[in-house]
């Protein structure tokens, strides 16, 4: 979906960032800028200014800054067209979606419409759920006995459904409403057409989306019933795949914490909630999905999966572990975390205290020891049938992994294992997936016409560019040189550093185009600091984030057609075909690691260059005696610079 830079400039002009942040930081007049406590990170003086001026917020003890669609993107964790529409619905407007034909435009509004209604009806469940839970003493008595207290039931919206078969048509008078059933509150019986309550004598607990929004229930049994617990059915605004119970409720004590702790209830969230660990969410009554894990890590940079050390929590590890091998980066944290079989994160805290368990996440397994584990599962590895047992059931784990430093150190941990060379192991693991690829099942012919891009070869994995070659690089003897020489043909597009561009942000952009899994890789300063950058970059970045969000990693010939119409394409074209032109003669294949270098040494001389200019603006203000606290800030960006400085002539040295 484009959406015209008009539009969105039209939009922050509309939106006021002051009263954006100010839903969820508590801000005060300061000079001619508000302050307030950083969402992003603990602090206990405030170093988070936001400008009314400039329509622009700025942290300057964790670097984190933005507009308004920026800080809805990074303290939500809404995606770029996410946090458009939000604010346009805000302010009245309407989201161009001009590739959409009138009937696509249709079914899209009756598709929101349907979804607004389906949230009208469980907020209003919901409502019902916790007037009830104030006059059931049987209700309360369970949640008192473990341990919650009325306003941690408050903060998460705790309720009671009632016993009784239609409690709810007391709050519904038109019961047989189709939305009731839609929503997954009712049930009706196909043959005779009777309807029901879907819960009924259940504590509950309502799930609600990144904005707030109540999406479905889970309902735990307070006595011996079955199940124990009853989760909403999928319907349009629930998919217990992508969604995490208590996300919305974490989200602030995920910035200050640094970190997600992931468990298995309900039940888990809430206590521990009220226990000091106010980060923890769960998954709904479903394993651990790839989708939950890149939710999280739109939020936090390290996740820590907490899971009973009996066999089915090991069991639940394992496909967590599977979930979390794709996002597995380098600047990225996951870890696990197996208590002892007769404790769950709640009775671990209540009998050893915060600080024991404290001490447990911190010495959580770490996703490497972790794999190497479940890969070495019913191997004896001092059997040559053992360890290749081991090189059977570790490289389709390995594989997963985003190129980067983890995945090389895994490659040459479990080489060791093997008993092979790294190279071996690696040449050996590349003729097996050669192999499963060739004698794979064909493709029908619909599914051989992808909207996207094919993987690249092994050789290439990484770059993916719909341009490249479908086949390892071909070689041809050239006859007419008169020296037997072997020259290659055809080669893919280089996305490796061969030109300089005009500028850093010209490189960055090429590098992104050209790789555009590389995004993935950045921490969120980072990806922050490019889509501010100044037009047309930071609304390059900012497109290629939110086709990022919506779509993975797309090759730059797909990415070319996506941002047709765009102001930014131009420019675009211009340098992807300038690299082009340069390094058409240059046979060395692209490189993954050079390209990651490349585009961190351009990171850091862009935020050294911001850093800069806060100096400047900072010291300003000190001699100015009109903020006391701008000294402060201009040595701690002047500290932070000459690290980055340091690091910089450290990766120029490499």
């Amino acid at each position: 979906m484009a959406i015209p830079q008009s539009f969105l400039q039209e939009l922050l002009n509309r939106v006021d960032v002051v009263e954006v942040v100010g839903k969820y930081v508590q801000l005060k007049k300061g000079g001619a800028n508000f302050m307030g406590l950083c969402p992003f990170h603990g602090e206990k003086s405030p170093s988070f200014s936001v400008s009314p001026t400039k329509q622009f917020f700025h942290c300057f003890g964790c670097g984190k800054n933005g507009n308004a669609i920026g800080f809805l993107m990074e303290h939500t964790g809404m995606t770029f067209i996410e946090a458009v529409k939000d604010l346009a619905q805000q302010v009245g407007m309407q989201v161009p979606e001009e590739q959409q034909s009138p009937e696509d435009r249709a079914r899209a509004a009756a598709a929101k419409a349907k979804q607004d209604s389906l949230t009208d009806v469980l907020e209003k469940a919901g409502a019902s759920y916790r007037e009830h839970l104030k006059t059931s003493q049987r209700a309360i008595a369970y949640l008192k006995g473990r341990g919650l207290s009325g306003q941690i039931a408050k903060r998460f919206g705790l309720g009671y459904a009632p016993e009784g078969w239609r409690s709810l048509a007391s709050v519904f008078p038109e019961y047989d409403n189709p939305l009731l059933a839609e929503s997954g509150l009712v049930i009706v019986n196909e043959e005779d057409d009777k309807r029901y309550d879907r819960f009924r004598d259940r504590i509950m607990f309502p799930i609600r989306n990144i904005k707030g929004e109540c999406i479905g229930f889970g309902g735990r049994v307070i006595g011996d019933g079955t199940p124990k617990y009853l989760n909403s059915p999928e319907t349009p605004v629930f998919h217990k795949g992508r969604e995490l119970y208590g996300l919305y409720e974490a989200r602030e004590a995920l910035h200050s914490a640094g970190y997600v702790l992931v468990t298995e209830g309900y039940m888990d969230v809430v206590a521990l909630a009220q226990l000091g660990f106010a980060n923890a969410v769960a998954t709904l009554g479903t394993a651990c999905t790839p989708d939950h894990v890149q939710k999280l890590f739109r939020f936090t940079d390290s996740v820590v999966f907490s899971f009973d050390g009996d066999g089915a929590g090991r069991r639940a590890a394992r496909k967590a572990l599977d979930g979390a091998l794709p996002y597995a980066t380098d600047v990225r944290s996951i870890k696990f975390l197996f208590l002892p079989a007769e404790h769950d994160p709640d009775s671990y805290v209540r009998e050893f205290g915060q600080d024991a368990f404290a001490e447990q996440i911190k010495q959580a397994m770490p996703l490497s020891r972790f794999l190497i584990e479940a890969a070495s599962a019913d191997c004896d590895l001092h059997t040559a049938e053992g360890r290749a047992r081991l090189s059977s059931q570790a490289r389709p784990l390995w594989q997963l992994l985003p190129e980067g430093a983890l995945k090389q150190q895994l490659l040459a941990e479990l080489a060791q294992l093997i008993q092979l060379e790294t190279a071996g192991l690696e040449r050996l693991w590349g003729q097996q997936a050669a192999s499963d690829q060739r004698f794979a099942p064909a493709a029908s012919p619909a599914a051989a016409a992808p909207t996207r891009q094919a993987a690249p070869p092994p050789e290439y994995a990484g770059y993916a560019s719909s341009s490249a070659p479908a086949k390892s690089w071909p070689r041809k003897f050239d006859k007419g040189s008169g020296n037997s020489r072997w020259r290659r043909t055809a080669p893919p597009p280089n996305t490796g550093p061969r030109t300089l561009p005009a500028s850093r942000a010209d490189h960055a952009a090429r590098l992104l185009l050209g790789n555009m899994a590389l995004w993935e890789t950045l921490a969120s300063e980072d990806q922050a600091m490019l889509c501010e950058l100044p037009m047309p970059h930071g609304m390059l970045f900012a497109w290629m984030e939110a086709q990022f969000h919506e779509h993975g990693p797309l090759g730059w010939s797909a990415l070319k057609a996506e941002m047709q119409g765009q102001l930014f394409a131009e420019q675009a074209e211009r340098w992807m075909a300038q690299h082009a032109l340069g390094a058409g003669d240059d046979p060395t294949p692209p490189d993954i690691h050079e390209a990651r270098q490349e585009l961190r040494g351009l990171l850091n001389l862009l935020l050294i260059d911001r850093l800069k200019q806060l100096e400047t603006e900072a010291l300003t203000q000190a001699q100015s005696g009109k903020d006391p606290e701008a000294l402060k800030r201009y040595e701690s960006l002047y500290r932070r610079r000459l690290e980055l400085s340091a690091q910089s002539r450290s990766v120029a040295s490499d």
